[in-house]
């Protein structure tokens, strides 16, 4: 199955038949999400979101504008992980749902032939400022949601992490370490899995991690 990447149409500039600046802002606009609807969109909630927060950070080592896509499966194990660049000019859900549906296609398998999702893709975004909502958090959720429909998975979890710490967003919950400044927990002497800046192959690292 294939799915095209065709933006959605926009309106034309008289004369044009370009898209004017005022057509194209507005339906950026249109994909993002507001805090209010991604806490009443069922998102299941994390067990142990320090875990995977300090797993994550550990492995992937991530700078400012920075997004971190792990998927786990239904024990919180992860499986797969890339991390990547994600800052735009402009904060549009099509253009990140775009990015992270291609970094998952490249990390892990679809399950499109299940009726049910029976993995989890959580999203971590690595960003300066405070942990207050913003309209580019509002398009990497409008993003997860949609690129985890077209990939076969349960939509997870969205995180911020900044100079003040972790937060998950629409659930209140959050702490002080790891921050974007912090040094990240040496990885375990058994865990030989090589790191990547692009993407991460499947790892029991979580598991590991809560072990401790």
């Amino acid at each position: 199955m294939t799915f095209g990447f065709a933006p959605p149409p926009s309106g034309s500039s008289a004369g044009t038949g370009q898209a004017g600046p005022s057509a194209s802002s507005g339906h950026a606009l249109s994909r993002i999400l507001e805090p209010a609807e991604w806490a009443s969109a069922g998102i299941p909630l994390l067990r142990n979101p320090r875990d995977i927060v300090t797993g994550l950070h550990t492995r992937h080592r991530p700078v400012p504008s920075t997004a971190v896509v792990a998927v786990l499966d239904p024990e919180e194990r992860l499986r797969a992980s890339a991390s990547f660049g994600g800052r735009q000019a402009v904060a549009d859900g099509w253009v990140l749902r775009n990015s992270l549906l291609s970094h998952l296609r490249r990390v892990i398998p679809h399950d499109l032939r299940r009726r049910t999702p029976v993995r989890t893709a959580v999203l971590m975004y690595c960003r300066e400022g405070d942990t207050r909502w913003t309209e580019e958090d509002g398009a990497w959720m409008w993003g997860l949601r949609d690129a985890c429909t077209l990939h076969g998975l349960r939509c997870g979890a969205y995180i911020t992490l900044t100079g003040e710490g972790w937060q998950v967003l629409g659930e209140g919950r959050g702490g002080r370490r790891p921050a974007l400044t912090s040094e990240p927990a040496p990885l375990g002497r058994a865990d030989t899995a090589p790191r990547h800046r692009t993407g991460g192959a499947a790892s029991d690292l979580m598991r590991r991690a809560a072990a401790r």
